[in-house]
């Protein structure tokens, strides 16, 4: 069998042994990726499914070829990848139009690059319009269009180069919930009827219904660093009725995966530092929400979490920081794709605000290491003040600046609700309140 030969019937895409770091200064390097395959065929869609923050997008980015992993190997038709594979287009989350041009223009951008005479520049714009359903749109500019008509105009964009894979970045999480539901139906039917001039799509969700609605493999992702924790295979023929038994079932089931206890000795390991835990930015009032309304009927405690988050309109990335919360917390246990609430959370649902107050100031300080030291340092010095610095500074020891200003945010909100200190904004400090200094 000749190079050309080889290359041809090879898996479009061969992710091996992928890592991605990034190095912080002197501290430890930043794992986003860690030991990831993936081998991607043409005549199928295939789904990575994580929660935000788990390397999905930037995993998308390596096959691109625009992102160099830091170990591990990435292979573009059997041939190692070393740049931008040709043959990849992409849509993005954002629509990313140029305001100043027109559909047409916008669409016909790649073409240009590539040095498409006119002629047929425009012939391949106007096919491409027409298929996402945009016809007579060529000369209106993005202000005159909707959020799903723009979505259209990037997706047009990346069909009319007619590449063999087309990666998605979470295309359809900017859209209203109608919106998305209509652009995602028209795009299966386009590649059930084989009309799209692709080979394979990749995408990227943290959406469980529209992975199973969609996909045909699932790469179910874990995070810190992010893993392939399963792969699944989605054994339904389009178009698929989500209210199918078995197609609930396996959303249940992803639901399951995700909710999943880490194995003991993960669960058991202790992080660098007593408090260099990242905590979600989960606000106090969409906690006692979640808990009345898992305390009262139909749930009577115990709730199902795709029942939940169809009941709340909630995706999965919503509702997982804010189930895992409540379980740090000790308000609720979160177990294979069911949330269940404690008898902890039911006395701070059925208590008044002052003492609602008083329990998650206790809870705060007996599972959240991170308050627990702020209170901490506050007591022992003389003037019951300390800066925020400091505590950053430890936390980005430990975790990306981003995370580590999350995390500070996060716990400046729930010490300020249960009343444990105070917070300066401007002058970016902490402080007890005067009763506080008082009894000190």
């Amino acid at each position: 069998m000749d190079q050309i030969s080889a290359t041809l019937d090879a898996p479009l895409v061969t992710v091996r042994h992928v890592r991605q770091a990034y190095h912080k200064d002197a501290n430890a390097d930043l794992i986003v990726l860690e030991d990831v395959d993936l081998t991607l065929n043409a005549g199928e869609i295939v789904g990575l499914l994580g929660r935000s923050g788990s390397g999905k997008s930037t995993l998308l980015r390596i096959v691109s070829g625009l992102l160099k992993p830091t170990a591990g190997e990435v292979k573009w038709r059997g041939v190692p990848l070393t740049g931008p594979a040709a043959g990849v287009a992409m849509v993005f989350q954002s629509f990313a139009l140029f305001p100043w041009l027109t559909v047409q223009e916008n669409v016909e951008l790649g073409l240009e690059a590539q040095g498409v005479k006119k002629a047929e520049r425009e012939e391949r714009t106007e096919a491409a319009i027409d298929l996402i359903g945009l016809g007579g749109y060529d000369s209106a500019y993005p202000k005159e269009l909707s959020g799903g008509m723009r979505q259209r105009v990037g997706l047009a964009r990346a069909l009319v180069v007619h590449p063999d894979l087309l990666l998605m970045d979470e295309p359809f999480s900017a859209l209203d919930v109608l919106t998305a539901e209509t652009l995602r139906t028209d795009l299966i039917d386009l590649w059930t009827d084989k009309k799209l001039p692709v080979k394979s799509i990749l995408m990227v969700t943290h959406n469980i219904e529209e992975a199973v609605l969609m996909c045909d493999r699932i790469l179910v992702f874990s995070s810190n660093p992010g893993r392939v924790a399963q792969e699944l295979k989605v054994p339904f023929p389009h178009p698929r009725n989500r209210y199918d038994p078995a197609f609930r079932q396996m959303v249940d089931d992803i639901y399951g995966i995700m909710t999943r206890r880490k194995p003991p000795a993960a669960a058991t390991a202790t992080p660098a530092t007593g408090f260099a835990t990242p905590l979600h930015p989960v606000s106090t009032n969409l906690m006692a929400g979640l808990l009345e309304t898992l305390e009262a009927k139909p749930y009577d405690g115990r709730a199902d979490l795709p029942a939940l988050a169809a009941a709340l309109q909630y995706e999965a990335d919503e509702l997982l920081p804010l189930g895992e919360t409540l379980a740090m917390l000790g308000f609720a246990l979160l177990e294979e794709g069911d949330l269940q609430i404690t008898e902890a959370g039911r006395r701070f649902v059925d208590a008044e605000t002052d003492e609602r107050k008083q329990l998650f100031g206790k809870t705060l300080l007996a599972h959240v290491p991170l308050a627990a030291e702020i209170r901490k340092v506050l007591d022992e010095r003389w003037n019951h003040r300390a800066a925020a610095v400091r505590f950053r500074d430890e936390l980005e020891d430990h975790m990306s600046p981003e995370y580590a200003d999350e995390t500070l945010r996060t716990v400046i909100a729930w010490g300020r609700f249960a009343e444990l200190y105070e917070f300066d904004e401007e002058a970016q400090q902490f402080s007890l309140e005067e009763e506080d200094e008082d009894e000190t």
